[in-house]
């Protein structure tokens, strides 16, 4: 019987290769949105860790059940000791295509080792093959990887990102894949050919990609448009999530058999349940998805029902894990932690607002875990349902009560003395002026009612001491969350 080997690959910088600038400028002269070249880079991205094994497997002749994990930005397969030169050969072609099309941003690199011994020596040895590919970036590439960024080609892959994974990607029944262009993989055409769609079948490929359509449901909606369908606020955020410590988790397998079940989970999981929610009427067109790892994931649109998004994104995971990881001690893969990144105008950059989101979600899991990153403060789960009581609390007294909205940017400057703004360094040296502005708005027959809501909204936000005034971290979030819901 021939000695198995365990061949695991991966794409490196992947986060770079997103935010990257456009290779040129279009043929058409027409500048590239940037959300949508992100989007379709994203797309091609999570659809090569998908085609690339399974056609490495095809092309070799082999079972389709040696298809170990894949996704996520990664892959295992299981191959016979005498395949192994061919799966080579196969994987550098595919290498030196990706090189060309992410102009020298994405990496494959791969490692293999044989299946002896147990799974925790056999990952070992995995990572410490894949540590020496990793440290060695420019084995395999040509010439072209030693070229300047601002001297490299431009060539078309922006424009084929774009034709491929742009618009006609939303109803595309099938990806296809050749051996002459490994990278290229094409909508409809090719030697090797997957579905796209949610079947049940070993050839069809889990793929999240809702997009809110535009008004004239022409394409999808751009930044733009989602921000104006906002309530308040016209404004979009950028959200990103990533489960917390899964690399240990997975470290922590006591077989390949769990590894895959594991890896498989997750990522099934987020392309799922995205999907699902995302069709849902308060998300359908309000949110874009730009990406589902096998860990992490990547949403953009409305301000308010991104937001809403990640608070139900996060209950569904709490029942995943509630129900899928019972059995497995410790915390370890079982928290998910995000954090959103409000864009200032509807036309900001949407590679800065998608950094700044990234950067709010790495200040965040290292600062504490199972928490959510928003609007300036990193709260726990239990503390975002707190922040929304209190936002619900103050918009019924600016809509219903007649407050003005000057309050609620006075509560705001609680927190934030050394802001330096004109007129609100010393505005709460004597605090008893927020009672003083709400109470001459109260009166008439729902007086009762709005004095209950105020000492509420007090007690909840600003605790018992009157001498020292100071905003909690949720209520810092809820005078956020509020300002941003009044608005005109």
């Amino acid at each position: 019987m021939s000695v198995q080997i365990f061949l695991q690959g991966k794409l490196l910088d992947i986060q770079s290769f997103l935010v990257s600038p456009p290779a040129g400028t279009p043929a058409d002269g027409i500048p590239v949105a940037e959300e949508a070249l992100a989007v379709a880079r994203s797309r091609w991205v999570a659809l090569l860790s998908e085609v690339i094994p399974r056609a490495l497997l095809e092309e070799l002749g082999l079972s389709k059940i040696l298809l170990g994990a894949s996704g996520g930005g990664q892959f295992l397969v299981v191959l016979p000791r005498e395949v192994v030169e061919q799966a080579e050969a196969l994987l550098t072609a595919a290498q030196h295509d990706i090189d060309r099309l992410s102009r020298g941003r994405l990496k494959l690199v791969w490692a293999a080792t044989e299946n002896l011994g147990d799974w925790s020596v056999v990952r070992k040895r995995l990572a410490e093959a894949m540590a020496r590919r990793r440290g060695a970036p420019a084995a395999g590439c040509d010439e072209s990887f030693f070229v300047p960024d601002g001297e490299a080609p431009s060539g078309d892959s922006d424009e084929y990102f774009l034709e491929q994974f742009g618009r006609k990607f939303a109803d595309a029944e099938q990806i296809g894949w050749s051996p002459e262009e490994p990278a290229r993989l094409k909508l409809g055409e090719g030697k090797r050919m997957w579905s796209l769609r949610a079947r049940t079948g070993e050839d069809s490929l889990p793929v999240a990609r809702h997009m809110a359509p535009s008004d004239d449901e022409n394409g999808p909606a751009d930044t733009a448009t989602l921000a104006s369908r906002a309530e308040g606020r016209c404004a979009w955020a950028v959200l990103r999530g990533d489960v917390d410590n899964l690399g240990i988790r997975l470290r922590r397998a006591q077989s390949i058999e769990e590894y895959v079940q594991l890896s498989v989970m997750y990522k099934n999981f987020f392309a799922g349940e995205l999907e699902v929610l995302c069709s849902l009427p308060e998300f359908w067109r309000k949110v874009n998805i730009l990406y589902c790892g096998g860990d992490d994931f990547a949403v953009y649109g409305a301000w308010d029902a991104v937001i809403q998004l990640a608070r139900e994104l996060r209950r569904l995971f709490h029942r995943f894990s509630d129900e899928n990881l019972k059995d497995f001690p410790g915390p370890d893969g079982k928290t998910l932690t995000m954090a959103l990144a409000l864009a200032t105008r509807p036309n900001s950059s949407f590679t800065a607002v998608y950094q700044q989101a990234g950067e709010q979600l790495e200040a965040a899991k290292c600062a504490d875990k199972d928490c959510f990153s928003v609007l300036g403060r990193t709260l726990e789960w239990k503390q975002v349902t707190e922040a929304s009581d209190l936002k619900d609390a103050l918009s019924r007294m600016v809509r219903e009560f007649g407050c003005p909205r000057q309050f609620l940017l006075e509560l705001a400057s609680l927190t934030r003395p050394e802001t330096g703004v004109e007129g609100h360094e010393d505005r709460f040296d004597r605090p008893w002026r927020l009672n003083r502005r709400l109470n001459r708005v109260s009166g008439g027959v729902r007086e009762r009612e709005f004095q209950k809501l105020r000492a509420h909204v007090a007690a909840q936000m600003l605790g018992k001491s009157a001498a020292h005034l100071k905003l909690r971290p949720a209520g810092s979030v809820a005078v956020g969350w509020a300002r941003l819901l009044t608005e005109v």
